[in-house]
């Protein structure tokens, strides 16, 4: 079912609009597409338009947050098991193509302050960032019912993606004026284009990428989330706010319960995908924080490789009581693993819309729910 920008707001500020929402955020992975092809699925099922997904209608706002470096990816080698190539921030990539869907990095662009303030100016801003015409006719669209969507560059991602994993993390002890400073130039940008943005189009939610964690928990810890995150975050949502903004969703892996409480802290009223495999489970956060944090996601998307027995305990338990009513998007917590059959995946779909009182499938139509 398609929902509009009223009712998915209304659903996430914990109202019962009638309906429960399944969605499905992400899709297949890699290889997965050819898997199920061999077990009978049809091409609907495989371009996952079969299932009768909920999701909202959408639209990214006309405003650039994020790095303007001037630099075109261009493909370096590309051979049947790789992929190297040259990024939008100057970096070497490489993905391998039998296992991966993200490039990883081989270098940065990003050691020392020196290095910072050679490309800071890929973050400043400019009226280039606004493009009017298009948000007149995203701000048709908010009228339509489209919810209007704004992203900010993530406070832990942008500075592991210009200075690498381990060394932002040493930064934050050794040079934490860098990581500071990084922070406080994207936060004026991104604060200046929101501004323009809002002043033609109403904002519904503002969306950041983490991705700042692994099973064993988060890469920054409370202090730092306090120190560099803290700042960035309430200076962007409050900006937001003034413009409309309801929701503030933040995309992370891995588990985040060290930091929930100061992320709450930061403004953030929304999470996913909630990984269970990682420690993130749905249920007794939402005993633990109620009607302050949102979920999208939360299902074991390991448990569709077991059996339907397996299937029918985590749906029951994900799917009870204190999830209902408002405030969750049933989802799988990432990606569709290699290893799902496609009968169980039409199992899990047809068990979830009965459980949550859902019509049988009738329509078609699929949209990533991942922001």
């Amino acid at each position: 079912m398609i929902w509009d920008r009223e009712r998915y707001l209304a659903h996430m500020n914990f109202e019962y609009t009638g309906r429960e929402m399944f969605c499905e955020l992400f899709g297949p992975l890699v290889q997965l597409e050819e898997e199920w092809r061999k077990q009978g699925a049809t091409p609907k099922e495989i371009g996952m338009t079969a299932f009768d997904w909920d999701y909202v209608l959408y639209t990214w706002l006309s405003g650039n947050t994020g790095p303007k470096s001037g630099i075109t990816p261009h493909v370096v080698e590309d051979t049947p098991e790789y992929t190297l190539q040259v990024d939008h921030l100057g970096r070497h990539t490489k993905v391998i193509k039998s296992s991966a869907s993200v490039p990883l990095p081989m270098d940065n662009p990003v050691e020392t302050m020196d290095d910072w303030l050679k490309i800071k100016h890929w973050y400043t801003f400019d009226e280039s960032r606004i493009n009017i015409e298009e948000l007149k006719h995203q701000k048709e669209l908010h009228d339509k019912g489209y919810l209007t969507m704004i992203g900010m560059p993530g406070g832990f991602d942008e500075p592991r993606q210009l200075m690498g994993e381990e060394n932002v993390c040493i930064a934050c002890y050794e040079e934490p004026e860098l990581i500071t400073d990084i922070l406080e130039t994207i936060s004026d940008t991104a604060v200046k284009v929101i501004e323009r943005v809002g002043d033609i189009v109403p904002i519904d939610l503002l969306s950041i990428h983490e991705d700042m964690a692994g099973k064993s928990g988060p890469l920054w810890g409370p202090n730092q989330v306090q120190e560099f995150m803290k700042p960035y975050y309430q200076k962007v949502w409050q900006c937001a706010q003034s413009y409309g903004a309801k929701l503030f969703s933040q995309d992370s892996d891995g588990n985040m319960n060290a930091i929930i409480d100061d992320m709450l802290d930061c403004g953030l009223n929304c999470m996913y995908p909630c990984e269970p495999n990682a420690g993130m489970d749905i249920v007794e956060l939402r005993k633990k924080y109620g009607k302050r944090l949102t979920f999208k996601g939360g299902i074991d998307k390991f448990a569709l490789r077991k059996d339907k027995a397996a299937i029918d305990a985590e749906l029951e338990y994900k799917m009870s009581a204190p999830m209902l009513g408002g405030g969750t998007i049933f989802a799988l917590d990432h990606r569709i693993p290699n290893g799902v059959s496609i009968e169980n995946y039409r199992y899990y779909v047809n068990k979830g819309r009965e459980l949550l009182g859902m019509e049988p499938i009738k329509d078609e139509g699929w949209a990533r729910m991942a922001f």
